[in-house]
């Protein structure tokens, strides 16, 4: 039998609601609801870490953020510990990638054979360092930015995305043949800026948007305070301005659609469709402007939630709740390609998505973890059933939520007698993993050296800022 090929298709910053398969009532995603409508939507589908450079390195490595220490947006993935990609190409699988890695450098080996078109880290692979500085945490005027040029319009990301769609289709137009391939085509919509194409903007002109979740209390929490405080997007937008951005960063998720459209042309017409596994994934979410925050880094729903959509042949249809993680990604990949990897046997370990597609576990849980910019601490979440558990590093509360009956995490129960037993055991599960305030004081420790290597605080204060990385950095 013919071996499959694999298609990866990641976004950026893409919200797990904001598609039409995954119920968003005025969102136009039809070429993503097909491909569910087809395959296996999961339904309860997690970032390891809710912001880029963490969370890449956890994609790569099919292990967590405690495990590869890549914890910040400083910190990323430069080939130290091998990927799927290397399992792949030192097994003689073709495995190309392109578009965004947000790796540290074309100078490293991170697995593929070929990388086409990359977005690596800004400032020479040193990323935003300014992620290093958390207590006490400086301030962020590059926030001010987001709120700036909104609305229909091009920008150097969406001519990128557009050049990603083109190449992506020549690639796989131009390797139909008997050789199985693993292709990662990595878009940056709908991330920020939120400027989109002006076809994909009139989609939303004049339709009615919903209202953001309001949620006041989140400024009694000492932690998302200063998450809050540090992230201020809000503070920049006006009425005016946040209904416009709104209304873009749904016209980018068209934009993106429509770019995914291409590509999945080109495999039909290339006469491959039937022999691809499919799979389409975002790295985190996008909060915009729910309980008052944008963009990522908390531990939301909207945040730390993905899309997550798997097709291909052998492929059951239909909704799966299991809890899974961009982690899984690298037993997939492995699995797909024939390839042996880890003897995983933990629950929260990368799994086979294709057997959890065929054999739904409601026993098992995800975790996902943060230690970057923004925040005085680490947060760690932990996912099982219909609870989301989340654990602040040291004397700080912790949440709980009930997200069947609470869907918009607006009822902490972290407090009530009632839900003590239920606390505990989400605790228990996190403690299965790790020792989160061991974990928390190993990422300050790593953070501490290297700030020292860069010169200290104050030097690296006074380096280049940004608020989101430049094409061509």
């Amino acid at each position: 039998m013919k071996q499959k090929n694999f298609l990866i298709l990641c976004s950026d910053e893409h919200a797990p609601s904001a598609l039409g398969c995954y119920g968003h009532p005025i969102v136009k995603t039809p070429v993503l609801d097909r491909l569910a409508a087809r395959g296996t939507r999961f339904t309860s589908a997690y970032s390891p870490s809710p912001i880029c450079v963490p969370a890449r390195a956890c994609l790569a490595t099919g292990t967590h953020v405690h495990e590869n220490r890549c914890w910040s947006s400083a910190e990323p993935y430069h080939g130290q510990m091998r990927s799927w990609a290397h399992d792949l190409r030192d097994q003689g699988h073709k495995v190309v990638s392109i578009g965004k890695l947000h790796y540290r450098s074309g100078e490293d080996d991170h697995g593929f054979n070929e990388e086409i078109l990359p977005m690596y880290l800004a400032n020479d692979g040193k990323g935003w360092p300014q992620a290093l500085i958390r207590d006490p945490l400086p301030g962020f005027p590059e926030a001010q930015e987001m709120s700036k040029g909104v609305g229909p319009g091009e920008t150097t990301y969406t001519n990128y995305d557009k050049e990603i769609a083109k190449l992506s289709s020549d690639w796989i137009g131009e390797n139909a043949g008997d050789d199985p391939w693993t292709l990662f085509v990595s878009f940056v919509s709908p991330h920020y800026p939120l400027t989109a194409p002006e076809e994909f903007f009139d989609l939303y002109r004049d339709v009615d948007i919903p209202s953001p979740i309001e949620n006041p209390e989140i400024q009694n929490h000492p932690v998302l305070s200063e998450i809050r405080k540090f992230w201020d997007y809000d503070d920049y937008f006006d009425a005016k301005t946040r209904d416009i951005a709104v209304r873009s960063y749904f016209g980018l998720c068209s934009f993106l659609d429509h770019n995914i459209d291409q590509v999945l042309k080109a495999l039909k017409q290339s006469g491959q469709l039937e022999d691809t596994v499919i799979v389409y994934i975002s790295d985190h979410g996008e909060m915009l402007g729910d309980h008052g925050l944008w963009a990522k880094s908390v531990m939301y729903e909207q945040s730390v939630g993905i899309p997550m959509i798997l097709a291909g042949p052998g492929i059951p249809t239909g909704d799966n709740p299991t809890p899974v993680s961009l982690t899984d990604i690298a037993a997939t990949a492995r699995n797909i390609a024939g390839i042996a990897g880890p003897e995983n046997t933990k629950q929260w370990q990368s799994i086979n998505l294709m057997e959890i597609a065929a054999n739904p576990d409601a026993s098992r849980f995800v975790i996902s973890e943060y230690h970057d910019g923004g925040c005085p601490t680490g947060m760690f979440m932990v996912r099982k059933g219909m609870w989301k558990y989340v654990y602040y590093a040291g004397d700080y509360p912790s949440q709980l939520f009930n997200l069947e009956r609470d869907p918009d995490e607006l009822a902490d129960l972290a407090e009530s007698d009632a839900h003590a037993i239920t606390l505990k055991q989400m605790h228990e599960h996190l403690l299965e993993v790790i020792d989160p305030d061991e974990v928390n004081s190993a990422a300050f420790a790593d953070q501490a050296r290297l700030t020292e290597t860069y010169g200290g605080r104050e030097e690296i204060l006074a380096m280049p800022s940004f608020n989101h990385t430049p094409i061509g950095s």
